[in-house]
This record gives structure tokens, C-alpha cells and sequence, in this order.
């Protein structure tokens, strides 16, 4: 019976019933040697897991 509780809290979690992503954003200006290059990253993180991205 233990089983099915875990294997419920997984598939809960799994697709997101436990709550929304928290969604981030940053938006910058690097200087260096190449000039001026401006940046972006994005993420999204919901609990221990975090996925970003970088332009």
C-alpha cells in the first residue's frame, strides 16, 4: 500500500498539480573586449528542479 502513496506523489509532481512553475527572467548589457554584446536568460524552477536558458 506504501507503493501507491509514493507512485501518486510522483505522478502529482510530475505534472504539476502540486503547483505552478515559478518562471524567471534577467536581462543584461556584457562589455568586453569584443564591445558591447547585451544578454537574456529565462528559466523556470518548481521545487529542487531548475531549467534556464541563455541567449
Amino acid at each position: 500500500m506504501r507503493w501507491i502513496a509514493v507512485l501518486t506523489l510522483v505522478a502529482l509532481a510530475a505534472c504539476g498539480a502540486d503547483g505552478e512553475p515559478e518562471t524567471f527572467g534577467n536581462v543584461g548589457v556584457s562589455i568586453g573586449p569584443g564591445g558591447i554584446t547585451p544578454t537574456a536568460t529565462i528559466g523556470a524552477s518548481d521545487g529542487p528542479f531548475s531549467v534556464t536558458v541563455g541567449f
